[in-house]
Order: C-alpha cells, then structure tokens, then sequence
C-alpha cells in the first residue's frame, strides 16, 4: 500500500508538471521498475489528479457499499456530472459509495448518457430541459452539440498548455499581472504553430469520425500522426 501511495505522490506531480499519461507511465516505470502501477491504474489517477483530485490516499468506506438506486443517488450522479463530465463510473462509485453497477445503470438508463470504457459522453447535459422546451415550442432549427473532449478542443490540446508552460512556477502578486504574463505568453507563440495546431485539429476530425466518437479508457493514441 505504502508502494503505491509513493506512485501516486509521482503521478499527481507528473500531472502538476504538465506530463501526459504515457510520459507519466514512462517515468514511473524508469523509477519503480517491476512494481511499477499497471498502465490502467496510472492512467486512471492521472485523469483523476488532471480533473482536480487533490488527495492520494483511498476514499474512505464505512462498509459495504450501497447498490440501491435511489432518486437521492440519481440527483447526486447528475449534479456531479453536471459539475465535472470528465468523472468516469469508478469516480462516481467511489465518492458516491455506491456500488459500480448501480451507478453504471444510473448513467446509462436513468440519465440516458453513453458510456464507452468507464466513461461516458455528457448528452443531455448538455441543454437544459426549459432550453429544450423553448427550441421546440419555437420551432427553432438546431445542430446538435458535440460532447466536450479535449482530444478535439484546439484550446485544450494546444493553446492553454503553451501559454501555462513559460509561467509555471512563477508566483504573481495580482490578477493583472497574471492577465498581462498571460498575454506576453499568448502573443509569443508563432502564427505557424496556429497554422499547425488548426491541421492537426483537421486530422483529428476524421479519426473521431473512424471511431465514431468514442472513447477508449487507458489508450495512447497520437493524433498528430
């Protein structure tokens, strides 16, 4: 336990830095060698630590968990979804101390969302229902909105981690010297990294179409290929 207490200090501080998940496995595996975490395990805390986690210990647990499904159950499912869409069902059961099953079938049947490897793809969160009413009774054309990822979010795979990069590290005295380090950050990416972040956004377009959108939990697929 003690072991993997330290490799979860290395994962949340992999994550701090900035390192990805296959990085991240890599240098665990360089420190740890064969008692390294299986690749699931350190890609599941990664996204974790990357989502807001703070603490490394375990949940605690007073008992068995619950598998009833309750309507308490289901708000607190849709409020934690609500709040983070990037929560997978082992998150869920885990905060929620409810049993995986139970919280798989809440976000499958009762919210009608889709999950694929232990995560699910935010659907009708993404409207509210008097949004939804207005749109009908209004007889207005819509398109379909797609599900957040930050494997097609140009801002979240580009543009937010060059401009974070040259201030970690750097601590700020106020609100506006963090706007006006922000903008010297901004301002000094080249346009030709643009011009490149904007093909490579092209490129992964066609492979969330091959996959048909979904998510594989624990992979290392390269975009930019």
């Amino acid at each position: 336990m003690e072991l993997n207490l330290q490799q979860r200090v290395c994962i949340k501080f992999c994550v701090k830095n900035g390192f990805n998940g296959a990085k991240t496995l890599e240098m665990l595996g360089n420190c740890f060698g064969s008692d390294v975490l299986k690749k699931t395990t350190v890609y599941e805390w990664h996204e974790r630590f990357r989502s807001g986690r703070e603490f490394v210990e375990d949940n605690e647990r007073s008992g068995r968990p619950s598998t009833s499904k309750t309507d308490e159950n289901i708000n607190k499912v849709r409020e934690m979804l609500a709040n983070n869409r990037k929560l997978t069902i082992r998150e869920l059961a885990e905060d929620l101390n409810i049993a995986y099953g139970s919280v798989q079938d809440i976000v499958v049947n009762d919210l009608g969302l889709r999950r694929v490897a232990a995560k699910r793809v935010n659907g009708e969160l993404q409207m509210s229902q008097d949004r939804k009413n207005h749109v009908v009774f209004s007889r207005k054309n819509t398109i379909q909105q797609p599900s957040n990822s930050s494997d097609m979010a140009p801002c979240d795979f580009f543009l937010f981690d060059r401009v974070k990069k040259p201030l970690r590290g750097t601590r700020f005295n106020s609100r506006k010297e963090v706007m006006e380090k922000s903008k010297t950050a901004l301002v000094a990416i080249p346009i030709i990294e643009f011009q490149k972040c904007f093909e490579s956004w092209i490129k992964r377009w066609y492979k969330c179409v091959a996959v048909a959108g979904e998510y594989f939990e624990g992979d290392n697929i390269t975009f930019d290929e």
